[in-house]
């Protein structure tokens, strides 16, 4: 991988490790669950897993800013040109019903971008890593996204959510296929890893949500945007990605961004 960040995602790695040890300590036995809000359950293990990560990263990176899901959000992070950009478990709900599409994911942003991208499936053993200009890795093997040309052809990684609600039919007659997976970020994951052609989500995300997956689906020679095909940026005051996202093979993702504006009349 490149040179630059390399302290940064060596420690980033072994802090998800850690983090994926503490989860599967809980993983199909016992722990407290509570809803944040209607459908958005928070475990004992998203609360353990965040406060090891905070301790670990803060400790090896102290002047570092830090934006976790489920951290308390310090303003004073606005102010840094690095933040660490971070959920604890992203998949909350396959968690919950043991379905193991869920991961631990660590991005780390320099002056808006992704520099760094860590995610960490515990229960597949997967890996998946990138720094800026390096490259991006599944445990130790260079990954990069699919070579499919056309939208028809298109395997499109989804929420189980979406495609249950119905949300995502109006793409059905232009691809091949759906694939319904968990976890936002594990989906960016599989996309720069060529295993679905794009990612695609009509509903509104959080930063911490794609931060670490945009950048290994840029390192794996992607792109990600939101559904209109607008530029995302990190470190906002308000951390809401409002329009959704497209993420993994460029040349699908950009077929899929015209059929967007094509079927919501051109929308900006």
């Amino acid at each position: 991988m490149g040179n630059q960040y390399q302290e940064e995602l060596k420690v980033a790695q072994e802090s998800a490790e850690a983090a994926g040890k503490t989860i599967l300590k809980y993983y199909e036995g016992d722990y407290h669950v509570e809803q944040k809000s209607r459908n958005n359950p928070v475990t004992t293990a998203d609360y353990e897993a965040d406060t090891l990560l905070k301790d670990q990263l803060k400790k090896a990176f102290p002047e570092y800013g830090w934006l976790s899901e489920e951290s308390k959000d310090q303003p004073e992070r606005l102010e840094k040109d690095m933040v660490w950009v971070v959920d604890p478990l992203d998949g909350t709900k396959e968690f919950i019903y043991g379905i193991p599409e869920f991961v631990v994911s660590i991005g780390l942003v320099r002056n808006s971008e992704p520099v760094l991208g860590v995610l960490y499936n515990p229960v597949q053993g997967e890996m998946y890593a990138a720094a800026k200009g390096g490259g991006a890795f599944l445990n130790g093997d260079k990954i990069s996204v699919s070579q499919t040309r056309k939208l028809s052809d298109a395997r499109l990684l989804v929420s189980r959510t979406e495609s249950k609600n119905g949300h995502v039919n109006k793409f059905a007659d232009h691809i091949r296929a759906f694939k319904p997976t968990g976890s936002v970020a594990y989906k960016l994951g599989l996309a720069a890893a060529a295993r679905g052609d794009v990612f695609v989500s009509v509903y509104s995300k959080n930063e911490w949500d794609v931060c670490a997956g945009h950048l290994i689906v840029q390192e794996a020679g992607g792109t990600m945007s939101d559904i209109y095909g607008n530029e995302i940026r990190y470190n906002n005051k308000a951390t809401k990605i409002r329009d959704g996202i497209i993420a993994g093979n460029g040349e699908i993702a950009r077929q899929m961004v015209e059929l967007v504006r094509e079927l919501d009349g051109d929308k900006q």
